[in-house]
Parts: C-alpha cells; sequence; structure tokens
C-alpha cells in the first residue's frame, strides 16, 4: 500500500498538538500555584505517550508523509530540550547540567548526522536502535519524576529519578557511539574523496 501523505491525519495531528503543548508546559511551569507540576508531569506524559503512538498510527494506517517524518523527531526533541531546561533553570546544579547537557548534545550530533546521511543516500544506516528506544523510554520516566519532585503518593521520586536520568544519559552515549559506528565507513569514505579530489 502506498503512503497515505495527506497532511492533516491523526498522526500528523498529534504530532502538531505535541508541538502546541510546549508553550503551555512552559507557562504552566511557572504558575504559582502548588498544582502546577503535577500538571506539567500530566501535559509531559500525554506528550510522550503521543509520540509513541502517532508513529505507531502512521504505521498501522499507512500514513506515512515526508511532514510527518520531519516533525515526529522535532516534536520529540523539542519537548524533552524544554523540559531539561526548565529542571536545570529550577535547580542549578552539575546534578542536573551534566546529564542534560549530555542528553542535549547527543540529539544535536544524531540529528546532524541523520541529515547528512540522508545527503548521501544512507540515512537508513543510522536508523533508531534498541540502544536509543530504551534509553527514550528510561528519559520520559526520569523527566516525568523529576518534574513531580517531591514525594508522590507518600513514595519518595527524587533520587530515583536522577537515578533514571543518569542511566539515561550513560544509554544516550552509548547509543550514539553506536550511530557513528554505523556511519563511520560512509564517513570515511566521504574523506578520501575529498582528499583525492
Amino acid at each position: 500500500m502506498s503512503p497515505n501523505t495527506t497532511l492533516w491525519n491523526i498522526p500528523n495531528i498529534l504530532t502538531l498538538l505535541r508541538i502546541a503543548l510546549i508553550p503551555v508546559f512552559v507557562v504552566v511551569f511557572y504558575l504559582p500555584v502548588p498544582w502546577a507540576r503535577l500538571v506539567c508531569a500530566l501535559i509531559f506524559t500525554v506528550a510522550a505517550i503521543t509520540d509513541w503512538l502517532d508513529g505507531y498510527l502512521a504505521r498501522r494506517w499507512s500514513q506515512t508523509s515526508p511532514l510527518g517524518a520531519f516533525l515526529d523527531p522535532v516534536a520529540d526533541k523539542l519537548m524533552v530540550a524544554v523540559a531539561l531546561v526548565l529542571l536545570v533553570q529550577a535547580e542549578a546544579s552539575i546534578l542536573f547540567v551534566l546529564p542534560a547537557a549530555v542528553i542535549i548534545g547527543r540529539e544535536i550530533t544524531v540529528s546532524a548526522l541523520r541529515e547528512w546521511m540522508a545527503e548521501i543516500g544512507a540515512r537508513a544506516k543510522v536508523k533508531v536502535s534498541m540502544a536509543g528506544k530504551v534509553k527514550t523510554t528510561l528519559q520520559m520516566i526520569s523527566i516525568v519524576l523529576l518534574i513531580l519532585g517531591s514525594p508522590f503518593l507518600g513514595i519518595p521520586i527524587y533520587w530515583p529519578a536522577v537515578i533514571l536520568l543518569y542511566i539515561a544519559a550513560l544509554l544516550t552515549l552509548w547509543s550514539m557511539i553506536l550511530y557513528l559506528q554505523a556511519a563511520w565507513p560512509s564517513l570515511a569514505n566521504s574523506d578520501k574523496d575529498q582528499n583525492a579530489h
């Protein structure tokens, strides 16, 4: 079945909704009310669910499109980056700055790598790995817990969330290494081609 390139399909609408939630997330985060963090955690959870759901529906209903392929990873990275920046600003310490810098830096590096690989027609070599999927899951869980911050239903969540964030950061580095290893033959060949001219 050929891809359905209709722009206003449900997967694309879910992706656009995720992007639209970002300014709402920021505003609610700074509201001087006791329920702000809880609502922010819910918003981020909804965004994380739609991140999985739009990709699943696009494949299930054959509603993939160039716009969706472009916007989906952008929406995911924007929400995660904004959430990490807000958390770092709320508690400015190396405890958060280090993993946040690793995660955001990795996303920039891998995005640039994928763009370059696409230009030479080798994007399939840097497709999402299992390490990347596990990283994303742990990253989402840790960010939700860090947004909540205080004990939830009497259960302490702060340090478990910090530990999960560091595990996600380590997996982030590992998945980036896997992407670079997969792309290295193309990178090395490119260097040889340029030196030959």
